[in-house]
C-alpha cells in the first residue's frame, strides 16, 4: 500500500502537478458550502416576501442540508464506481439548474422543493472533491492539500452571510441563488479541463442502508425542528424516538452486512478518523446554528441592513483567509492535537465574548475582537481536522471515508439548523415575545421599544450559547488525536472483506 501511493499521485495527472485540479474542485465546493449559510441573512426578506414563518424559512436551510447529508454516503461510492470526475460534473449541473429554480420560485413550498434538488446536487459534489485529493496527492503532501480544502470549507460557511447581505440589499433575495449560475458554469468548464479521470472500482450498493439512514435522519430532524410548533406532543416524541430506532437499525445492519456496507465500520478503528468525525460534526452544528440568531439580532435589534449585518462576519472571514496558508504549512509538521485544540479554544472564547456584545446599545465595534478570535479558531480547526481525518486511509476507501466525513458534517449542520429554530422560538417565548415573523426591524431602522429590544437581544444572545457549548465537545474530542502515519495506512480492511464485516 505504501509503495503504490506515488503512482496514484502522478499517473492520473499525466505527470503534472495536481494543484490546478484541486483549485478547480474548490470552486464548486466553495459554492455549495456558501449555500449552507447564505440563506441566514436573507431570512427576514424571505419571510416578508413569501409570507412565511421563521420555522418555514429554517426549513429552506434544513431541506437543503438534509438532502445534502443523506445521499452523500452513497454518492461517495458512486464516484468510485463511475468516476469521481463524472459524479462531480453531474452534481455541479444539478446544483446549478436547481439554483436557477430557487431564484425563480414564488412560494415558500416551491423554494423548499428546489432546495432539496440543490442538496442532491451538492451531495454528488462534496465526496468527490475529498476523494480526488486523497488519490492524487501522496500522504506526505496531503496535509497541505487538505489545508486548502478545509480552508475553503471554513471560509465558505462564513462568506455565505456576507455575500447574501450584499445581494439581498442590492438585488433581492432571489440573487443569492442566481449568483450560482455563472459560478457553476465556470466551475464546470474548469473541472472538464483540469480534473483528471481516475480509475474506477466496482461496488455493491447497500440500498437497505441508504433507506434506513435516510428515513432515520428525516424522522429525527423533523421531530426536533417541529417539536416547538406542536408543543412537544406525543406524536413529536414518537417521531424522534422512531428516528433514533431506525438509525440504530442502520448501524446494526452495517455491522451485519457481509457484502459491502454503506458505511464500512472498520473505518472507525482508526482513532483519528473517528475523532475527526466528531469534531467536524460539531463544526457543522455550530457554524450553521450561530449565524441565524446573530443576523436576526443585527437586523431586528440594531436596525442594520442585510449587508451591514453580514459585514459583522468580515473580520472572522478575513482572519480565516489570512491564516489558511500558515496553518496549512503547520498541518504537515505539527501534531494535529495542538492545532485543533487551540482552534476550538479560540472558537469557544470568541463566540462566548460575542454574546456579551449582543445588546441593544453596545457599540458594533465591540463585535470585531471576538470575531477576529473566532476567525483564528476557524482556521486552526477546518484544515488540520480534514487532513487528519483522511491521512491514514488507504486509497480503496477514499470514497467511503470522504462520504462518511462529509455526511457527519452535514448531519451536524442539519441538527444545528433544527435545534437553533427550536431554541430561538423558546427563548422568545421565555422573554414574553411572539415568534419572529420578519416584520420587526429587518434592517428598516425603525427602533424597537427599549424593553422589547433588551428582551429580544437577551433571547438571541442566549441562543448563541448553543454553539458555544458544542465547541466544548469538539475540544474534548481532538485532545485524543494520535500522530498520523504519513506512510499510508493498512489497519483498515478493504471494503467488502470478511474482516471488515465480522469485526464490527
Amino acid at each position: 500500500m505504501t509503495q503504490s501511493a506515488p503512482p496514484t499521485t502522478t499517473d492520473p495527472t499525466g505527470g503534472k502537478e495536481p494543484w490546478p485540479a484541486l483549485f478547480a474542485l474548490c470552486i464548486g465546493f466553495f459554492m455549495i458550502l456558501v449555500d449552507t449559510t447564505i440563506v441566514s441573512v436573507a431570512t427576514p426578506a424571505i419571510i416578508e416576501d413569501l409570507h412565511a414563518s421563521v420555522n418555514d424559512v429554517v426549513w429552506v436551510t434544513s431541506a437543503y442540508l438534509l438532502a445534502y447529508a443523506v445521499p452523500v454516503l452513497i454518492t461517495g461510492r458512486l464516484g468510485d464506481r463511475f468516476g469521481p470526475k463524472n459524479l462531480y460534473m453531474l452534481g455541479l449541473t444539478v446544483f446549478t439548474l436547481a439554483s436557477l429554480w430557487c431564484g425563480l420560485t414564488g412560494s415558500i413550498e416551491m423554494l423548499i422543493a428546489a432546495r432539496v434538488v440543490q442538496g442532491l446536487g451538492a451531495s454528488m459534489i462534496t465526496p468527490q472533491t475529498m476523494a480526488i485529493i486523497t488519490r492524487i496527492f501522496p500522504p506526505e503532501r496531503r496535509g497541505a492539500a487538505m489545508a486548502l480544502w478545509g480552508a475553503t470549507a471554513g471560509v465558505a460557511t462564513l462568506v455565505g452571510p456576507i455575500l447574501g447581505g450584499v445581494l439581498v440589499d442590492g438585488f433581492g433575495w432571489e440573487w443569492i441563488f442566481f449568483i450560482n449560475v455563472p459560478v457553476g458554469l465556470v466551475g464546470f468548464v474548469l473541472a472538464l479541463r483540469l480534473v483528471p479521470k481516475l480509475p474506477t472500482h466496482s461496488h455493491q450498493f447497500d440500498w437497505l442502508g441508504v433507506a434506513l439512514s435516510g428515513a432515520g435522519m428525516f424522522l429525527l430532524v423533523f421531530g426536533i425542528q417541529e417539536g416547538h410548533q406542536y408543543s412537544w406532543n406525543a406524536t413529536i416524541w414518537a417521531t424522534i424516538i422512531a428516528g433514533l430506532v431506525v438509525l440504530g437499525l442502520f448501524v446494526l445492519w452495517q455491522s451485519r452486512n457481509r457484502n459491502e456496507p454503506l458505511v464500512p465500520l472498520g473505518l472507525f478503528r482508526d482513532r483519528n478518523f473517528s475523532l475527526a468525525n466528531v469534531a467536524i460534526s460539531v463544526m457543522g452544528f455550530s457554524i450553521t446554528s450561530l449565524s441565524i440568531p446573530i443576523m436576526i439580532w443585527a437586523q431586528v435589534v440594531r436596525g442594520l441592513s442585510p449587508t451591514r449585518s453580514a459585514l459583522l462576519l468580515v473580520p472572522m472571514a478575513l482572519m480565516t483567509l489570512l491564516l489558511a496558508k500558515f496553518v496549512g504549512g503547520l498541518t504537515d509538521r505539527l501534531h494535529p492535537r495542538l492545532l485543533t485544540a487551540f482552534g476550538f479554544g479560540c472558537l469557544f472564547v470568541g463566540l462566548l465574548c460575542l454574546t456579551f456584545a449582543m445588546t441593544p446599545d453596545t457599540s458594533i465595534w465591540w463585535t470585531v475582537p471576538p470575531m477576529l478570535v473566532f476567525g483564528v479558531g476557524n482556521a486552526f480547526v477546518w484544515a488540520p481536522n480534514s487532513a487528519t481525518a483522511t491521512r491514514n486511509l488507504p486509497v480503496q476507501l477514499a470514497g467511503a471515508g470522504s462520504g462518511v466525513y462529509n455526511a457527519t458534517r452535514q448531519v451536524g449542520a442539519v441538527l444545528g439548523s433544527a435545534a437553533i429554530a427550536v431554541l430561538i422560538d423558546s427563548r422568545l417565548a421565555a422573554e414574553g415575545l411572539p415568534s419572529f415573523s420578519g416584520a420587526e426591524g429587518s434592517g428598516s431602522g425603525a427602533p424597537l421599544p427599549p424593553a422589547v429590544a433588551q428582551a429580544f437581544s437577551d433571547a438571541m444572545a442566549t441562543a448563541v450559547l448553543l454553539p458555544v457549548a458544542a465547541f466544548v465537545l469538539g475540544f474534548l474530542a481532538v485532545l485524543f488525536f494520535e500522530k498520523p502515519r504519513h506512510s499510508g495506512y493498512t489497519g483498515v480492511p478493504a471494503a467488502g472483506s470478511a474482516a471488515t464485516s465480522s469485526a464490527d
